[in-house]
């Protein structure tokens, strides 16, 4: 099943000394064996808060995006993307930004996306939300993860 990582989960596994950086570079080792896509949004996200908010300088943050960019092939939003973003700010009450990772995943044929931005659980138009820092997700997501290495 193909999915794909909000930035929030990219900035706590490249964040040594976040709270929950073990859970998140949990999540993305196991994502790396998987049918993950990263949106090119994401990634710039992931880009900008490293770098405005967690005290990166642009080469750390260059390095931890790099990184991600060789493991997880990159999908990038085009006009059709921007018009589903769109219906869905209006039919689903999104904000514009998290539309825009949505349907730039629902595109490159993603099933759920993981986050812990949007609602959890909601369900948009075949893509499932699943926040994978939610002890009570741990079953639903073993079934979009390959299991953890031993």
């Amino acid at each position: 099943m193909r999915f794909s990582l909000d930035s929030n989960l990219l900035v706590y596994a490249a964040q040594g000394d976040d709270p929950k950086n073990a859970s998140a570079v949990a999540v993305v080792a196991r994502a790396s064996r998987g049918d993950c896509v990263q949106t090119l949004q994401s990634l710039g996200e992931c880009f900008s808060v490293l770098t405005r908010k967690r005290a990166f300088t642009a080469a750390e943050a260059a390095l931890a995006v790099n990184k991600l960019r060789a493991v997880f092939p990159v999908v990038a939003a085009d006009e059709p993307a921007l018009d589903a973003a769109i219906t869905a700010v209006r039919d689903h009450k999104l904000p514009f930004w998290d539309a825009l990772l949505w349907a730039t995943a629902r595109q490159a044929g993603c099933r759920v996306l993981l986050s812990e931005d949007f609602s959890d659980g909601q369900d948009i138009s075949g893509v499932k939300i699943l926040n994978p820092l939610k002890a009570e997700n741990q079953p639903l997501l073993d079934l979009v993860l390959p299991p953890a290495e031993t």
